[in-house]
């Protein structure tokens, strides 16, 4: 029994050894990786939000879930804007068809995620 609780303790302390490697090895990645949105424009938001740090690999890490957020943003915006499409009757039903971002497709798109976004009265 004494034998089966040291194997346990060993196979324990290998997987927390081994747990952390993945997250590390992002960390390394993100190093050499440019995001989308500018270190620069990051730091100044995350300075202005309170947020103060010297490791470049935070920034980048901040700038990736931005870009992730924006883009998942834009992606179900495109998809409001298709559905909206095809249940109105459009003549060019073609592969160049081409798409612009409305406020009736964004406001659907971020209310998802909890922003409510309302138009100006001189807009309406």
């Amino acid at each position: 029994m004494a034998q089966k609780n040291n194997d346990m303790e060993m196979i324990n302390d290998e997987e927390i050894k081994t747990a952390g490697q993945p997250l590390s090895d992002f960390l390394l990645q993100l190093e050499d990786y440019t995001p989308t949105i500018p270190d620069a424009v990051s730091e100044h938001y995350l300075r202005t939000a309170g947020f103060n740090t010297a490791d470049p690999r935070i920034v980048r890490l901040i700038s990736l879930a931005a870009q992730k957020f924006i883009s998942e943003i834009a992606n179900d915006a495109l998809q409001h804007c298709k559905t909206r499409g095809a249940n109105q009757n459009t003549k060019s039903k073609g592969k160049d068809r081409r798409y612009t971002l409305t406020m009736e497709d964004l406001i659907p798109a971020v209310a998802e995620y909890g922003i409510v976004v309302k138009k100006p009265h001189y807009f309406v």
